[in-house]
């Protein structure tokens, strides 16, 4: 890899602030490759190939500095939220977990995104009895999220602490990795606590996106970027404020302008019925992407996530990973929810940024907070 030497301070700092590396964790990097089916413009075939090689150079620099390290690469997942292979589920919650759960018949349902509930609590006691084996820190470099996955969500129920990085830039190390942690956490922590105890929330941007969405007993948790505590998750860079709305409760349209990785030819409009995509206008190529997902699952057209940005160091717009971190931008998701507050399981999740947004907090009572005003935090 090129400029590995400039990385390394950064590889460093990755391992030492953000995870909390302590001597003995076992920790686990992987990545992925674009897959021969894949048809990507130059642009992206480059950003993947220098992602994959920055995945496999942090791998190799957890493994020189630390020992305790593996890393691990496979052809890239069909989409955000689908569950990682089988290959992946063995190196970092064990052999002999993974296992357990091929022989109880769960695995298969897990993979596949039907498990019930049932199957949840057993692979969530599997994981937490069979802990030493899980490893100690994850960090996924891979494109794809695996964010909301059943995997992630049970190397952080056996107390291991997981940083999903999808879609990064290896440039990203210099500019929204390079932020103040401690002044982002402060900040992240008091936008959550105003959002607690809203029943709804009211999203208007410039863009012509006009929303409501339900979120009363839903519960905004913040991603701080510090994940040094036992089963901590969130994204680098980080620097949100997100919520699962409540299902069946989001009204209104959204009027898409980026795609995750670029911007879009011409606007992309959704119409929003009772939390679900009831309606895509567009002629994008991202529009027919979007009514392929719906067509091949329904549960894509959930309305699954709503999120305000706060890093102050979050810059690029045709990112989707550093976009919905820009401070004073709001994102909302399609698809999954379940590993943060909601009901809805499927393989794909979807955010998509909104600029200049006015967001504002509807209380009990009928009392309202102005949260954002134009992109402007206000509380």
């Amino acid at each position: 890899m090129e400029r590995l030497a400039e990385f390394r301070e950064a590889f460093a700092l990755l391992f030492e602030i953000n995870m909390g590396v302590k001597p003995g964790e076992r920790i686990v990097v992987f990545g992925d490759r674009a897959r021969e089916d894949e048809k990507l413009a130059e642009a992206e075939a480059d950003r993947r190939k220098r992602l994959t090689e920055t995945a496999e150079a942090l791998g190799a620099f957890a493994v020189e500095r630390f020992g305790t390290a593996e890393f691990v690469c496979f052809p890239a997942t069909p989409s955000s939220g689908a569950e990682p292979p089988v290959a992946l589920w063995r190196a970092v919650l064990g052999e002999a977990n993974v296992a357990r759960l091929e022989a109880g018949g769960i695995l298969t349902r897990l993979l596949e995104k039907n498990a019930d509930a049932d199957d949840l609590e057993k692979a969530r006691k599997i994981a937490v009895d069979g802990r030493r084996e899980v490893a100690d820190v994850v960090v996924a470099l891979a494109n794809n999220s695996t964010s909301h996955t059943r995997f992630r969500a049970l190397v952080n129920a056996a107390g291991g602490r997981f940083a999903s990085l999808p879609h990064f830039d290896p440039e990203m190390f210099f500019t929204s990795m390079q932020v103040d942690w401690q002044a982002l956490a402060a900040r992240t922590a008091r936008l959550a606590d105003a959002l607690q105890g809203a029943v709804a929330l009211r999203l208007v941007t410039r863009n012509g996106t006009r929303m409501m969405f339900g979120c009363a007993g839903r519960r905004a948790a913040g991603d701080d970027g510090l994940l040094t505590g036992p089963g901590s998750f969130g994204n680098l860079p980080a620097g949100e404020v997100y919520l699962a709305p409540l299902e069946g409760t989001s009204e209104g349209e959204l009027v898409l302008e980026y795609a995750p990785t670029r911007k879009l030819d011409s606007p992309v409009r959704l119409v929003v019925r009772e939390g679900l995509v009831a309606e895509i206008h567009g002629s994008d190529p991202y529009a027919d992407r979007l009514r392929q997902a719906i067509a091949g699952n329904q549960l894509v057209r959930n309305v699954a996530e709503l999120g305000i940005g706060t890093n102050d160091r979050a810059s690029r717009p045709d990112n989707i990973l550093e976009a919905e971190k820009i401070l004073g931008t709001v994102h909302v998701a399609l698809g999954d929810n379940s590993g943060f507050g909601g009901a809805v399981q499927v393989p794909f999740h979807e955010d998509y940024v909104f600029y200049h947004p006015t967001l504002t907090a509807v209380l009990a009572g009928g009392k309202e907070l102005i949260v954002l005003e134009n992109g402007q935090l206000t509380i």
